[in-house]
């Protein structure tokens, strides 16, 4: 009897794929402007026939991508 048959696969971790509702609710900005990010490619995006959906991995890529420090900026006088 072959044992091969009857191995199991092990498939990685599948996190749930979010849509652009979710992304936009995720970073407080508008539905359209999530879709915006999400078109032009600032958030990588997966395509399933004409659905765009964003993993979660690659949402947090992104807002960290995009963090800015008041330490980054050039100092000025507040006076």
């Amino acid at each position: 009897m072959d044992n091969s048959q009857n191995q199991l696969v092990e498939l990685p971790k599948i996190e749930k794929l979010l849509k652009g509702n979710e992304v936009a609710r995720l970073l407080n900005v508008s539905r359209s402007f999530a879709y915006l990010l999400m078109q032009s490619g600032h958030i990588t995006t997966v395509r399933l026939g004409r659905s765009i959906r964003v993993r979660p991995q690659d949402l947090v890529e992104y807002i960290e991508e995009n963090i800015h420090r008041q330490t980054d900026q050039p100092k000025s006088s507040i006076y």
